[in-house]
């Protein structure tokens, strides 16, 4: 029971956890940009022309966002580099799609944001392919 109530932490235990976050918060925005990557066509019908550089060129961003970084945070390979994209599109999807409305339908891009912002700050941990590599 103390250690429940205690506030240090054992490297492993941090490592599991940036694992866990990696797993989750990248394996839950993975499906999301699959389907973008597989429907591309039907859904350049329902994006917005994000600061005027097309709509196309907005899916396919957000298509590499949501897809690839997803991939490349799962797997913890470039690992901070990589949760920008994700972090910086579900900024986009808040203010543009959801009005900033955090606590009602722009509640999950907040959620994917946050996360993405956390991995970005605490970096990938060991169990990760930055891990294997020494970075």
């Amino acid at each position: 029971m103390s250690k429940l109530l205690s506030t240090n932490y054992t490297s492993g235990a941090f490592n599991f956890g940036a694992l866990l976050l990696r797993l989750a918060v990248g394996g839950l925005l993975l499906p999301h940009g699959y389907d973008k990557l597989v429907h591309f066509a039907a859904n350049k019908a329902h994006m917005i022309n994000f600061m005027g550089i097309g709509v196309t060129t907005s899916l396919a961003l957000l298509v590499f966002a949501e897809f690839f970084c997803s991939l490349f945070v799962i797997l913890g390979l470039a690992t901070r580099l990589a949760a920008i994209p994700p972090a910086f599109a579900m900024f986009v999807a808040l203010w543009k799609g959801h009005n900033l409305d955090i606590f009602g339908k722009g509640e999950h891009a907040a959620l994917f944001m946050f996360g993405f912002l956390v991995i970005l700050i605490i970096g990938p941990g060991k169990a990760s392919v930055d891990g294997a590599m020494g970075k």
